[in-house]
């Protein structure tokens, strides 16, 4: 009997994970993906939201303002890549500036702080290449970018260390209650358990609707984004949003953690929950767009375009309660944007629900830090040199775009839930996510994924089942 079961390893239920882990209580995390961080969170801006669009006195906007607040500290703790850098919302047409004073006026009504309003002339000292429509702009100096990979990947693999099983490859197909708890059906077996928690995104209301009369409808809202090469990095230096205008909703254009530039998304509602294909229209639509706040974006140093769903809801806001019909098993859905940047206030708010059902007992054991991926690139010439003579994987490049080593790609094989795919190395280490888009690298990292989980070459996969690179292959 677990005392809770998690359904979804995306950034929402690790973070819980990783919140109950401080507790004694036997957690299991079931995914249906052959990873965590294979949904929503491995496809979205990266933005810390500073918490003025949400509206006013929505769980949305309390959960954004204190997840923005814990994640500095949770950076440190868990050594996530993380920089606060600003956000601006520009505003490109003198009717729109009273819309600019009431996303202002909000922003301060929700609790952010550092909050103003620039002139155009204030702004383009700061950023300079924003386009010469714009004429003035919300600037909020908590906003921030992060690697929502790490975050994911770090949530959960603290988790593990303190203690949470994850069962991957694993899907939910039919959930009963019992006597005590509930039964839990998956693709792999039966699972009983005192609590569910429903943090499988998209699927949040596929789970919910299985336990509940009371039925609940997630729309996946698709989004497409442009990635552009390292040498557009540097074109804004904060997160630039268009403000709603007479020419509709536009585009964010920010520079990433790791030095690029992305554009998106676009906002298309679908119905198919595993939709995440790119169309022409959509990439058309960021062309056009993309110009509106900021000018001359060189859109012809894009290396990739991908696209994400986004759970939405029709209120537009957070689910997070135990649900009235099905005692013991807790909602945690709609978490689209700014989803990334609640998640530890998220499962903050999850661990209170649990605490007015009983009485949790700290696990004096918890370990509350995480190290990431060894980086040589931050170390000087002699500790990269003193490493590649104590480890000579570490002077082996196998990414040249992204200068990884087979050091680095060995501990994100080896280290808690490692890699086993080429999309999870990728998502740990980068190795892939340069300017060829792993064109040159792919053939050496599905050796060492088959040297290190002892597979034949033909079984490692991009992204788990169904994905082999290697097929048709003939016995000798």
């Amino acid at each position: 009997m677990r005392d809770v079961v998690i359904i979804g390893a995306g950034v929402i239920g690790c973070a819980i994970a990783r919140e109950l882990s401080k507790y004694e209580l036997n957690i299991c995390v079931v995914e249906k993906e052959e990873d965590v961080c294979c949904g929503t969170s491995k496809a979205n801006s990266a933005i810390m939201h500073a918490g003025f669009d949400a509206r006013q006195g929505s769980l949305m906007a309390k959960l954004n303002v204190r997840g923005n607040a814990m994640i500095g500290e949770l950076a440190r703790e868990l050594d996530i890549p993380y920089l606060q850098n600003g956000s601006f919302v520009a505003c490109t047409s003198e009717e729109d500036l009273p819309k600019l004073t009431e996303l202002y006026k909000r922003g301060i009504a929700n609790g952010v702080g550092e909050l103003a309003i620039l002139s155009r002339e204030e702004a383009v000292l700061m950023e300079p290449n924003l386009s010469e429509e714009v004429i003035a702009v919300l600037y909020a100096k908590t906003a921030g970018i992060i690697c929502p990979f790490n975050m994911t990947i770090a949530f959960a693999e603290n988790a593990c260390k303190n203690g949470v099983e994850f069962r991957f490859q694993e899907e939910v197909l039919e959930i009963t209650k019992k006597q005590v708890g509930y039964e839990i059906r998956t693709s792999k077996g039966k699972i009983q358990t005192r609590f569910v928690i429903n943090a499988a995104g998209v699927y949040a209301d596929t789970i919910h609707n299985m336990v509940s009369a009371e039925s609940m409808k997630i729309t996946p809202r698709k989004g497409d984004y442009f990635l552009l090469d390292k040498t557009a990095g540097a074109h804004v230096a904060r997160t630039i949003f268009s403000l709603p205008g007479k020419n509709g909703k536009g585009v964010l254009i920010a520079p990433t953690i790791h030095g690029n530039l992305i554009v998106g998304p676009t906002a298309v509602d679908i119905w198919d929950k595993e939709g995440t294909n790119t169309t022409a229209a959509g990439l058309e639509e960021l062309r056009q767009k993309a110009n509106r706040s900021v000018k001359e974006i060189p859109l012809r140093q894009v290396i990739t375009s991908f696209s994400g769903l986004r759970a939405h809801e029709e209120q537009h806001e957070f689910i997070i309660r135990e649900i009235e019909d099905a005692q013991g098993v807790i909602d945690v859905a709609g978490m689209e944007s700014p989803g990334l940047t609640s998640a530890p206030a998220v499962a903050e708010l999850v661990r209170e629900i649990l605490e007015e059902k009983e009485t949790l007992k700290r696990n004096e054991n918890f370990q509350p830090n995480r190290t990431g991926i060894l980086n040589p690139e931050h170390m000087s010439l002699e500790e990269r040199n003193e490493l590649i003579l104590k480890e000579p994987a570490y002077g082996t490049i196998i990414c040249r775009c992204e200068m990884i080593s087979e050091g680095e790609i060995l501990d994100a094989i080896r280290r808690p839930l490692g890699a086993r795919s080429l999309d999870g190395i990728k998502r740990r280490a980068r190795a892939g996510s340069g300017r060829c888009q792993a064109g040159f690298c792919t053939p050496k990292m599905m050796e060492i994924l088959a040297r290190e989980w002892k597979l034949p070459v033909e079984e490692i996969t991009k992204s788990g089942k169904g994905s082999n690179l290697i097929v048709g292959r003939t016995k000798e």
